[in-house]
């Protein structure tokens, strides 16, 4: 009898395990096969403007002061994801990246870099009211690099906070986030104001 239980359990395993290897080769394959591609026309040759719409999350951190009975200042870093849809979007994927001042009273300025999967950027100044009764904020594409040499634009969204965790952990996403961006000729040597890689 312990033959045939011991067989059992031998018999379990092994087909437990094919599966596996299946899922395993299926993923390498797909991985594989899915590979970035390697773009680096600009952004749109003809000059014209392109509009976008997308989604933007983030998480990171938040350090409250008080300003006084009814007021607080805060210091946000966040990082996360933003993909864009629609036909004149830069870029469908970027990690993105924001430092910013909120002021209950007055509002919300901060600094943001999109990162594509080439390493490419675009930095743009955030500004907006960020109170807690009005977060609408808006975005002034000032610069970029590589493919996104030359790109100004505009943006804006509302901020969500989603989550407000203890020792200043938060998580908040877009809503409505739309925008457009146009190209420049890119300029040439120091004045162009570009990163060098």
């Amino acid at each position: 009898m312990s033959i045939l239980i011991r067989a059992s359990r031998h018999r379990r395993r092994r087909r437990a395990t094919v599966p596996h290897r299946w899922v395993i080769i299926g993923l390498v394959l797909a991985a594989t096969g899915c590979g970035a591609t390697t773009d680096s026309r600009p952004l749109a040759a003809d000059g014209g403007q392109r509009e976008f719409q997308g989604s933007w999350n983030g998480v990171g951190s938040r350090h409250t002061i008080s300003l006084g009975t009814d007021r607080v200042g805060s210091i946000v870093n966040l990082k996360g994801t933003m993909l864009l849809q629609g036909a004149g979007r830069p870029g469908v994927g970027f990690q993105s990246e924001v430092i910013g001042l909120t002021d209950s009273a007055t509002g919300f300025q901060g600094r943001s870099v999109w990162t594509d999967e080439h390493g490419d950027q675009v930095y743009s100044e955030l500004q907006g009211e960020g109170t807690a009764a009005r977060n609408r904020i808006s975005g002034t594409i000032v610069s970029g690099t590589g493919r996104y040499a030359g790109v100004t634009g505009a943006y804006e969204f509302s901020w969500h906070w989603v989550m407000e965790g203890e020792e200043g952990a938060v998580q908040g996403r877009a809503v409505d986030l739309r925008g457009h961006v146009e190209q420049r000729p890119a300029q040439q040597g120091p004045a162009a104001g570009g990163l060098s890689r």
